[in-house]
């Protein structure tokens, strides 16, 4: 079997096992077929199979588990590391519902560490909302996010429960820059709280900070529970003629 050939029997079985897991034919946490099963069924080497489902183990599309087999993971929500999306248009796409909780929207004195993101001075006044995002009724992301009021000066007129502080930061101050650090956390008792896991619950913490041509415009802190949301995404690299 030539390179081409592989690559095209490699992508059948991917493309096979993924219609099965989204019509849910498969359902959560059921036993898919062993690497000698599509083998036979598709007609190719145990390898190409293997690689097929290691691929989709990396993606989160399954887990496995030694000396058993491979199973369908528990979906998670999934938001592209290389673009800056809203979040209600996420939850959109995948066919759920999107819902805003304003917990805190506010003028407070800017702490250092958003002073220096920010261009402020410390102390100096800065715009401080608190939302908990919902797919489907769950809480997904707690969204803690820092507003220059010398770029953003109507921020805390806004209803962010009508609008995202995305979709009305896009309008007001378009985006021309932005910056991601991604970590693992154990959430604070805030955190905890509006997202409702426990002290266990690994998080995956998004600090992001946004510039607009007057310069920098937020600071956030976007924190998701592990076990309902994942960072993904697709680059092209386009060689060099």
């Amino acid at each position: 079997m030539d390179n081409s050939a592989g690559q095209k029997k490699f992508a059948t079985i991917k493309d096979y096992i993924l219609s099965q897991v989204e019509t849910a034919a498969w359902p959560e946490h059921s036993r898919i077929p062993s690497e000698n099963e599509l083998a036979t069924q598709f007609g190719v080497s145990r390898m190409t199979a293997r690689r097929a489902l290691q691929e989709l183990t990396e993606q989160g599309v399954l887990y496995r588990t030694q000396g058993v087999g491979s199973f369908v993971a528990s979906p998670k929500s999934q938001s592209s590391l290389l673009e800056i999306r809203n979040i209600a248009d996420e939850i959109q796409r995948r066919g759920h519902f999107h819902k805003a909780e304003l917990v805190q929207l506010t003028s407070l004195p800017c702490p250092g560490v958003v002073a220096t993101a920010l261009g402020l001075s410390r102390n100096a006044p800065v715009f401080f909302s608190l939302i908990v995002h919902y797919e489907n009724q769950q809480p997904l992301q707690l969204e803690a996010r820092y507003v220059n009021p010398e770029q953003v000066p109507d921020y805390l007129a806004q209803d962010f429960v009508l609008q995202t502080p995305h979709e009305y930061l896009s309008a007001v101050a378009p985006l021309t820059d932005a910056e991601h650090i991604v970590e693992a956390v154990l959430p604070d008792e805030l955190t905890r709280q509006h997202l409702k896991i426990p002290a266990s619950e690994p998080c995956l913490r998004l600090t992001r900070r946004t510039f607009s041509r007057g310069g920098a415009v937020s600071f956030a802190y976007l924190t998701s529970a592990g076990s309902r949301y994942r960072l993904g995404g697709h680059l092209t690299i386009h060689p060099k003629t």
